[in-house]
């Protein structure tokens, strides 16, 4: 456990190298964005707690109302959310409550975004908020193209050329790697001699159609 904001702030004064490099008012600001939550678990880091740490209180029994001391900690499960920003899913430990915002907020990018700051009480959470942030920027500043249906089959027929090609690439390598065996030549043969005989056979089955309908 650690006292979050004046570590945060001591760190942040070692690499500037004091309060003396600060502009006037720049403190102030930084203080806005540190989470203002007192005490933080060290594991907390790598993951989103949204607010929930551990508690201390005391343990009352029932006879004789001996107190002892002791520690309620916050119910932690590892998830796969997906980013629709980044494309991929996040693996990362979140509380049950943190589990319940991201789904009011309507997914993992849109609780990042909306969430301040200084709510913002991990160092995964700030990190995974200015990352998105750029992203979300990035995607903003990109120019929207729409394509007509023809362009749309060109560009799915060269997908498909595409695959074949790296199937073919695939077989060659795995041919060169592992050897090429003579039965497997010999199936290539067969369904090439297979084809051609039955492009031989439509075509001597076309001339007697051709006769009678002459006739």
């Amino acid at each position: 456990m650690a006292f979050r904001s004046r570590e945060m702030m001591k760190k942040i004064m070692k690499k500037i190298g004091g309060e003396k490099n600060l502009a006037p008012g720049v403190k102030e600001s930084l203080k806005k964005c540190i989470p203002d939550s007192k005490i933080i678990m060290g594991r907390a880091h790598r993951g989103l707690f949204a607010g929930r740490h551990i508690q201390f209180g005391n343990r009352v029994s029932e006879d004789g109302g001996n107190k002892t001391r002791r520690t309620w900690k916050p119910n932690v499960q590892e998830k796969r959310l997906f980013s629709y920003i980044l494309d991929r899913h996040i693996r990362v430990k979140v509380t049950t409550h943190a589990l319940r915002c991201i789904d009011k907020a309507g997914g993992i990018d849109e609780y990042l975004l909306k969430t301040p700051y200084h709510k913002m009480d991990t160092e995964m959470g700030l990190f995974w908020k200015v990352k998105i942030e750029k992203m979300y920027e990035e995607i903003g500043e990109m120019e929207v193209v729409f394509f007509s249906p023809e362009d749309e089959a060109k560009f799915e027929e060269g997908f498909k050329e595409l695959k074949l090609a790296e199937r073919a690439a695939r077989r060659d390598a795995r041919r060169q790697m592992y050897g090429w065996s003579g039965k497997q030549k010999r199936v290539e043969e067969g369904r090439a001699a297979g084809v051609e005989e039955a492009a031989e056979e439509g075509s001597h089955c076309d001339v007697p159609e051709q006769l009678v309908a002459n006739s």
